[in-house]
């Protein structure tokens, strides 16, 4: 019990922000960015935090540039707190606000404020970004970030570096959010810790700093629960998401519960137990938390310019031009370091003469798939800027409404995939794999199983990519780095494999249970004086599978000795004459079996002569520091025989005997040496079958792949196709197009005034010179002609319209308005393409002139028939009556020119 106390506390000691002492000395800095809108929300902020909060503010607002900030005075008129506008190399100091003043660039480091100016004033900007990732890495748990009301994404990437090193993000609520852009984003991305109105921040961040020590306290209290406590959340994560966390490093998983409590002002572990058995939502956040995983385009810059200038161009060397270069990137998170590799291939293939020829097909994987989804859509913000060259910006990214788009070109390049390493299988045959700042996040025992995994996955002379803050361990025989300095290794091709690779497969079919830290050699002592105490006092020896010792207590030189030559501690090459062979066989049969073997009167043979040995070996189970250990026990037998050695009679007895033991260990070697090639052959057998088998996948798979292939091209050539069919109809809709406005433009010149109807008497279609004869309005359109009013006077309208479209005759009317005016009305039924009947066409023209002038000329022969009366003629003998019809052979003016000259005279 005191030794797990000791495991705890070393862990809570290696977590820099959990111990009562850096309380008393830190203190929390808040880094606040806003943007459009943003003015408001930092009054309100300001407003409601409370005196002597003990914490600093550093504000990040978007500012025009080259423009004299007035920020500084506007907020001190806020709060109490001093407001000072940040010179270089200014201390931050607690309950004072710190405003970045335009145009500048702002760091913190050691608590120091230090400016920088853009070299290019007018390019877009991320602040935010910059500012949140030094605070995250210089505050580590004591920093915390928060969004307020702002357009675009900045902010989103800085304040991943912050939750990635501890730290807290709080953020305003888009709705309440002048501009929501911004928070949506850190939403969007599954940043958000706290997502509040802006006045309720404030007092949230307090008192989320104020219980996280409590629960820290709470924990020491004890320590002893505290390793059952994380296995019952693991278990239910893995409940929930089906991803076991047994082998995330211990100390990561107490780190990001701990938050997740302190968030959620949750003091017992207990408790926030309960609360995720009750709170599904929660559940998903937390599996949300531990995924957390910052990355970002070239992260260490020195690594990729090597990886491009002196490892790739090695690589490629060793390939011929038409091969496929296949590459893995593991933990891709959200694709940037996929897309850099990428990058960095099409570079170095430009560089190269056969350049077209070679092919590049990449892997990204992740255990996030939403990571995954953003990763397949390759749309980055503005910040992105600030990670790589103008050179590769240009050409390698598109600027859309989000930020930037990676060109199909690089996205074609790479499969995006969602995997679990500890469960799921490998890619194999690769050629570089690029596990950047996973496995830091992993405990040793997995490490030690991913490594030879990935030795297996690689090709001759593959190369493996890791994280500044990882190598490859004791696994120097399968891996030889490029550069001392460098975390780049390629693949070496070991003279003897040692052990046999294990597959996820078997990684999961171990119990989940949590791995705690290595213990020491000092606990191993412990531990095993206390097992040995308890059941045996003879000499005892505690080995590893191997057989190397760890832990010797008692009397054993009896039975041991060192070999002779360089140092060797392995008990087999340490047993004394007449045991090799027994404990050998014992010790493999307990490994085979799991149980205890025991071997009676055991001829030994030393430097006071032969003793007879009985030995116990037994396999260890508990505790758990000491699973999977041997415990080898020896007791010298009771026997009554005295050998003498006085006389020569005895001597040669003796020699006789150890003639004898010689035989009969040179006959159980040969019958050792018979097992061992029985058992060689069945392995051989079993990996021939394994191998034909493997063969066997790999042709199904290659089938599958070039099934894929050809359905890729069958999609492409399908694409092609309805590319071509998209713009045949493009061009026909733009002849429709062109119709139409021909169709318009000859209606409206026609000045008529016309009236489509369907079979219903529905209004489908009209044109703008209706409007003299009904109030028709384009909302009109779809309503039954009955419903709209009308200034003609024409009762039969509805009868004529069922009769066009009954009968298919054209009807054809004089109609007058209420204003007096006459319109010649036709009813034309009307026909579609396919000569069906669709309703009809009602066209209105204007002929109230034509009235006018008939009405007039009527009046005028009436005149003249008065006239001839009086002057004795006879009306009916002259053709006034074809005159008024229009059959006369002289023109009605020259009639009644004739007439009126006439009664002049």
């Amino acid at each position: 019990m005191k030794n797990v106390k000791n495991i705890v506390n070393n862990v809570m000691a290696k977590n820099n922000c959990s111990t009562f002492q850096i309380e008393k000395t830190n203190f929390a800095i808040v880094g606040i960015g806003a943007s459009a809108g943003g003015l408001e929300a930092l009054l309100a902020f300001l407003r409601n935090v409370p005196k002597n909060s003990g914490l600093a503010f550093v504000i990040v607002q978007h500012m025009e540039q080259l423009r004299k900030s007035e920020l500084a005075e506007l907020l001190q008129g806020a709060t109490n707190m001093k407001v000072i506008q940040v010179t270089e190399n200014i201390s931050v100091k607690p309950n004072c606000v710190y405003v970045i003043p335009p145009n500048k660039n702002m760091s913190i480091q050691s608590k120091v404020l230090h400016l920088f100016t853009y070299a290019e004033p007018h390019t877009l900007r991320s602040p935010i970004d910059y500012f949140f990732k030094s605070l995250g890495e210089d505050e580590q748990c004591w920093s915390v970030g928060v969004v307020l009301s702002g357009m675009g994404t900045d902010g989103t990437s800085g304040l991943r570096e912050i939750k990635e090193n501890g730290g807290a993000v709080f953020i305003q609520e888009p709705s309440t959010a002048k501009f929501g852009d911004m928070p949506n984003s850190v939403i969007e991305a599954g940043l958000a810790d706290v997502v509040a109105d802006v006045e309720a921040i404030p007092q949230k961040i307090i008192s989320y700093l104020e219980n996280r020590p409590r629960l820290n306290r709470n924990c020491d209290e004890q320590p002893d629960k505290l390793m059952s406590y994380i296995e019952t959340i693991i278990q239910l994560l893995q409940s929930k998401t089906g991803n076991d966390f047994s082998s995330y490093k211990i100390n990561t998983i107490h780190r990001r519960i701990e938050r997740r409590m302190s968030i959620l002002e949750i003091d017992k572990i207990e408790s926030y137990i309960s609360f995720l058995q009750e709170n599904l939502q929660e559940l998903n956040l937390l599996f949300k938390e531990f995924l957390i995983g910052v990355t970002s385009f070239f992260r260490e810059p020195l690594e990729w310019e090597m990886l491009k200038d002196k490892v790739l161009p090695a690589l490629l060397s060793e390939r011929l031009p038409n091969d496929t270069i296949r590459a893995w990137v593991s933990g891709c998170s959200t694709g940037q370091e996929a897309y850099t590799l990428a990058m960095v291939f099409s570079e170095v293939l430009e560089q190269l003469e056969y350049s077209q020829d070679f092919s590049v097909q990449i892997f990204a994987t992740d255990l996030d798939l939403e990571a995954i989804n953003k990763a397949r859509e390759g749309v980055f913000p503005l910040g992105i800027k600030e990670e790589m060259s103008n050179h590769c910006l240009n050409r390698y990214f598109i600027k859309v409404d989000r930020g930037y788009q990676v060109v199909k070109s690089l996205r074609d390049k790479i499969i995006f995939a969602q995997q679990n390493m500890i469960k799921d299988p490998p890619f194999t045959k690769i050629d570089i794999i690029a596990c950047r700042n996973l496995l830091i996040y992993l405990n040793t025992e997995m490490q030690k199983k991913l490594i030879p995994l990935f030795h297996y996955s690689l090709n001759p002379g593959g190369i493996l990519f890791l994280g500044s803050a990882e190598t490859v361990g004791d696994f120097t025989n399968l891996f030889n780095t490029f550069d001392r300095k460098s975390r780049i290794y390629q693949r070496l091709q070991p003279l003897i494999q040692e052990e046999q690779v294990e597959f996820p497969t078997t990684f999961s079919a171990v119990k989940p249970r949590i791995h705690p830290p290595a213990v020491t050699a000092k606990s191993i002592q412990l531990l095993a004086d206390k097992l040995i105490l308890q059941n045996y006092s003879p000499a005892t020896v505690l080995v590893n599978k191997k057989g190397d010792i760890i832990y010797i207590t008692g009397r054993t030189g009896g039975y041991l000795e060192p070999a002779a030559g360089n140092a060797n501690w392995n008990i087999f090459a340490m047993a004394r004459e007449g045991l090799g062979y027994y404990l050998s066989d014992a010790f493999y049969k307990t490994l085979k079996q799991n149980k205890e073997v025991v071997l009676n009167n055991l001829e030994v043979i030393n430097e006071s002569g032969t003793r007879l040995v009985d030995i116990s070996v037994k396999p260890i189970s508990e505790p758990e520091e000491l699973r999977d250990m041997i415990m080898i026990i020896f007791n010298d037998a009771v026997t009554t025989n005295v050998m003498e050695t006085t006389s020569k009679t005895a001597e040669v007895s003796l020699s006789s005997q150890r003639a004898s033991e010689l035989e009969l260990e040179l006959m159980q070697a040969r019958k050792f040496w018979q097992i061992t090639s029985t058992e060689m052959q069945l392995i051989k057998e079993e990996y021939k079958s394994s191998n034909e088998e493997l063969q066997s996948t790999n042709e199904e798979l290659q089938s599958t792949n070039e099934e894929l292939t050809t359905t890729k091209e069958e999609v492409q050539s399908l694409n092609e196709q309805l590319k071509k069919m998209n713009f045949e109809l493009q061009d026909k809709f733009d002849y429709l197009l062109l119709i139409s406005d021909d169709m318009k433009n000859q209606m409206d010149s026609m000045k008529i005034a016309a009236l489509f109807l369907d079979n219903k008497m529905c209004i489908k279609q009209f044109t703008n010179q209706m409007c003299e004869v009904s109030r028709l309005i384009f909302s009109d359109v779809g309503r039954p002609i009955t419903d709209i009013t009308s200034e003609l006077v024409y009762t039969e309208f509805t009868e004529d319209i069922n009769k066009v479209i009954n009968t298919s005759v054209t009807v054809e009317k004089q109609i007058m308005s209420l204003n007096g005016d006459w319109f010649k009305i036709r009813i034309l039924p009307y026909h579609n393409l396919e000569g069906i009947k669709d309703g009809v066409i009602i066209t209105y023209e204007n002929i109230t002139e034509s009235k006018d002038v008939e009405s007039k000329l009527c009046k005028t022969i009436e005149d003249l028939k008065h006239r001839i009366v009086e002057l004795g003629g006879d009306p009916e003998k002259e053709s006034y009556s074809e005159v008024a019809a229009g059959r006369a052979s002289e023109s009605v003016e020259s009639k009644i020119c004739k007439y009126s000259n006439h009664t002049i005279v």
